[in-house]
């Protein structure tokens, strides 16, 4: 027979990176890719496309949007994900500004946030 564990899982709170978090190599174009991939998910559930038509829209198989939308996303780059993100007839616009002082930060972030007017 099978005994259940009793004892409760470890909760941590995240700093906003969970690949951070979990101290993963190049944790940060992993979160960034994350966040585009589901934003293409969002926008395409949003269109009711099927996976076989959001392949068409993105020149991939089904199969890669079911991989993508499972978040096998480590063959591709950030720059095709984003042309994917063109294919919903959205403009990307890359804004550098000042970094803020931060304790810590030796670089500057990346982030993706995509306009209410997309959603």
């Amino acid at each position: 027979m099978v005994k259940l564990n009793d004892t409760k899982p470890e909760i941590h709170e995240t700093r906003g990176n969970i690949f951070a978090d979990l101290g993963l190599p190049d944790a940060d174009n992993h979160y960034l890719k994350a966040q585009i991939v589901a934003e293409l998910y969002r926008l395409s559930t949003e269109r009711k496309l099927t996976q076989a038509k959001t392949g068409t829209l993105f020149g991939i198989s089904q199969p890669e949007v079911s991989r993508l939308f499972k978040g096998n996303f480590r063959e591709y780059s950030i720059e095709r994900l984003i042309s994917f993100l063109t294919a919903f007839n959205l403009d990307i616009e890359i804004v550098a500004t000042p970094r803020r002082a931060t304790r810590g930060d030796t670089r500057g972030r990346i982030t993706f946030r995509p306009q209410d007017g997309a959603r």
